[in-house]
């Protein structure tokens, strides 16, 4: 699957409607953010069960907002709706495989305990 530019309208839809959604937050300007196109759209070519999608900073200006991006690239993984990762700067090729997989053997029951128990306590 190719990569699919998010909107603020297109949002919700997207992170409800799949398991696994990885999101680039870039802008044009952004030299790293260049360099790491290539990797991000050579990952998602691999992956046909996973969304890889990209939100530029400059036109969603209010979603990067409200995900207090201050950096970027800045690449996030929600699973089942919960961000689970989230970090500012590009990665190589083999770190951004080695997500794709271990976001997958993920138990998220496990996540959901642990997100409860901060909460309760």
């Amino acid at each position: 699957m190719a990569t699919i530019d998010l909107t603020k309208e297109t949002f919700q839809s997207t992170i409800n409607d799949n398991e696994i959604v990885f999101i680039d937050f870039w802008a044009s300007w952004c030299g790293p953010c260049k360099s790491f196109a290539p990797i991000y759209d050579s990952i998602s070519e691999k992956y046909g069960d996973v969304v890889f999608a990209k939100v530029n900073t400059e036109e969603e200006q209010e979603l990067a907002a409200s995900f207090q991006i201050r950096s970027i690239p800045t690449l996030m993984i929600l699973r089942d709706q919960i961000v689970i990762f989230s970090q500012a700067g590009m990665l190589p090729e083999s770190a951004l495989d080695e997500l794709v997989a271990k976001t997958k053997e993920l138990d998220m029951d496990q996540v959901r305990a642990e997100i409860q128990a901060q909460q309760a306590g």
